[in-house]
């Protein structure tokens, strides 16, 4: 049991997620009173501010006994991008505690006190305030406590990504479409997905409610440039080639093709995928497609819930390869139950000769709507040094592939305190990866979950519009989902 007692501030939400990243199965509680106290740690954060001199004081106890106590001063001098006080508070009370926490605890903070989804974004605003690599990795070190090689990771990524998103455009746009049917539900999975099997009397009028959707969004953007085009899900291609088919020539009749400078087609499972749903996506010049093994070792595979063999992945893969697909992606889980450095040779030994164009390695993230979150204890999780290992090799295969690191984003709950990683042959970027994470473009979502992301590049803020999560609600509701997208795209127009 962790206790915090915060005093001169109510900073709880970022105070707790850097706890977590320390004690990721403690139960954390928040006390005004310290009688609450009864056992355990207890952390107590103080901010005082003396004539504008800022100062955060952390003392932590174990069983009432005085284990660590720090501060950090001056909080008002800390270097950051966008250097508002209300920021750097944030940043020092942060330090504060990490500084406390790093000293007791066993557990390693490759990430420092980054606690959000998107650490790359920190390196565009740096740039965009022009300063040098040097002072930017000093930044990250000294102001962050990221570990030097995360510090140069995300700032290698950072400039790579530039050329797909300056010169900022608020007239451009990428287009999100969600198919949430899949085959079965994965043990990870914590997306609005529902099972084909029991819905599939759906997809009809499903698909129908989509296609209406996005000609409304087509009526809205008219004067707008569209660049990306994501059909996601959920498994896409767990729906009939025809109905599929049918979403993807809506997007057309709205959007010419020769406009879009990406469209990608997540297909995901191959127990979805065969020859007429890869010829109707060739057919209608789908340029990029996911086929996802997760993992190579057929005994995680069928534990996680899929209904398909490793060789039924490169089956699948070579039948794309055959068909004319270019650029393929694969996704990779690292941290899957029952696997450890063994399985995951195992698994990049085996997509070694299909030679993706695209790899993206997910560290596993906990998730509250997932199955998993309530049966971690009946499988192996490897602990943070062996996930060090396995990410390593991962590492190592991607170099060796010719794959350099693209995009980057964290989850909460991510085990080990690592990252997702985008790995890509040169030219062929996600380039909709890289928008949709670094939010600096507008990305409208159609179908059920959704979000769209209106960007207000003046603010340099964006605004969520999410859809509804329910089909059944989706289904009535469509027109309150275009009618919200409308109000905020007009508000960012004036």
């Amino acid at each position: 049991m962790i206790y915090v007692n915060l005093i001169g501030h109510d900073i709880k939400y970022e105070v707790y997620q850097l706890i977590k990243v320390f004690y990721f199965h403690e139960e954390i509680i928040f006390i005004e009173d310290l009688d609450d106290y009864k056992e355990g740690i207890l952390i107590i954060n103080r901010l005082d501010d003396f004539n504008g001199e800022i100062k955060s004081s952390t003392r932590i106890y174990e069983e009432n006994n005085l284990i660590y106590e720090g501060s950090i001063d001056n909080i008002e001098k800390i270097k950051v991008e966008k250097s508002h006080i209300k920021k750097k508070i944030r940043i020092g009370i942060k330090q504060n505690i990490y500084e406390g926490l790093n000293s007791l605890s066993r557990i390693k903070a490759p990430w420092g006190i980054l606690t959000g989804i998107r650490p790359v974004k920190i390196v565009h605003s740096l740039l965009d305030e022009g300063i040098g690599d040097e002072e930017i990795l000093n930044i990250l070190v000294k102001e962050y406590k990221l570990f030097h090689q995360k510090a140069n990771l995300i700032l290698n990524i950072g400039k790579e990504q530039r050329k797909y998103l300056y010169p900022l455009d608020d007239n451009r746009f990428s287009l999100y479409v969600s198919i949430p049917f899949c085959p079965t539900r994965c043990l990870y999975c914590s997306f609005p997905s529902l099972s084909i099997g029991k819905y599939g009397d759906f997809v009809d009028i499903y698909v129908d409610k989509l296609v209406y959707e996005i000609d409304r969004i087509g009526e809205l953007m008219k004067n707008k440039t569209i660049s990306t085009v994501y059909i996601g899900g959920g498994t896409p291609s767990a729906i009939s080639s025809k109905d599929l088919e049918k979403i993807i020539h809506s997007i057309y009749n709205n959007f010419d093709r020769k406009d879009i400078e990406e469209i990608t087609v997540e297909a995901g499972r191959p127990d979805t995928i065969n020859v007429e749903m890869l010829r109707m996506l060739k057919r209608n010049d789908i340029d990029r497609i996911s086929i996802n093994p997760q993992t190579m070792n057929d005994s995680t595979l069928k534990l996680i819930g899929r209904q398909h063999s490793s060789q039924d992945i490169i089956n699948t893969y070579y039948e794309a390869r055959n068909i004319g697909f270019h650029v393929i992606n694969m996704d990779l889980i690292i941290g899957l139950p029952s696997e450890g450095i063994k399985q995951v040779r195992t698994t990049l030994d085996s997509i070694e000769d299909l030679n993706p164009e695209n790899l993206t390695v997910h560290t596993l993230s906990v998730k509250k709507g997932s199955k998993f979150i309530g049966t971690m204890n009946q499988y192996r999780i490897e602990n943070q040094n062996i996930i060090e290992e396995m990410l390593n090799e991962t590492k190592v295969f991607a170099e060796k592939m010719d794959l350099n690191p693209y995009y980057l984003y964290r989850q909460k709950q991510i085990v080990g305190n690592f990252e997702n990683i985008g790995y890509s042959k040169k030219g062929k970027e996600c380039i909709y990866n890289i928008k949709m994470m670094e939010e600096k473009e507008t990305v409208i979502g159609a179908g059920m979950g959704a979000v769209s992301k209106i960007f207000f590049p003046k603010e340099d803020r964006i605004e969520r519009v999410p859809n509804v999560k329910s089909l059944k609600e989706y289904l009535n509701r469509v027109d309150e989902m275009i009618e919200r997208k409308s109000y905020i795209l007009s508000v960012n127009s004036q």
